[in-house]
């Protein structure tokens, strides 16, 4: 089942902010959600009813594989087109795609950050066996 853009939307950002240490607020333009880490963008969400999308960052291998993948992933919008991709509603663009596009993102950016600066990782499922 695919999502529409009120859903892609909404998706996107209860995943972003489900992430340890994320803040958003609207710095560029009042019609684009923006989401960071560290001060580090990895989720635009474009209010824009007729241009329902989110922006997230992506490996540039990984990126070119979605967009030939699904029509509706495009090179990002605003941001460099090599290592951003932009998803709107269309087929096959599901819940689970947008979380992981968003966590993805977001793991890109906090692997960037020097090791200070990364947020505190959730335990993992072995973390009770040690």
């Amino acid at each position: 089942m695919s999502a529409a853009g009120d859903r892609l939307q909404d998706t996107a950002r209860k995943a972003a902010l489900a992430l340890p240490d994320v803040s958003h607020g609207r710095p560029f333009t009042l019609g684009l959600d923006v989401y960071k880490v560290a001060d580090k963008v990895f989720l635009i969400v474009t209010d824009d009813p007729d241009e329902q999308i989110i922006t997230v960052k992506c490996e540039p291998e990984h990126a070119r594989a979605l967009e030939r993948g699904y029509a509706s992933i495009t090179p990002g919008r605003y941001l460099d087109k090599r290592h951003w991709i932009s998803l709107g509603p269309g087929r096959g663009i599901t819940k689970r795609l947008i979380n992981d596009a968003v966590e993805h993102s977001y793991d890109l950016v906090v692997d960037g950050l020097p090791r200070s600066e990364r947020p505190p990782r959730a335990p993992g499922p072995d973390a009770a066996a040690r």
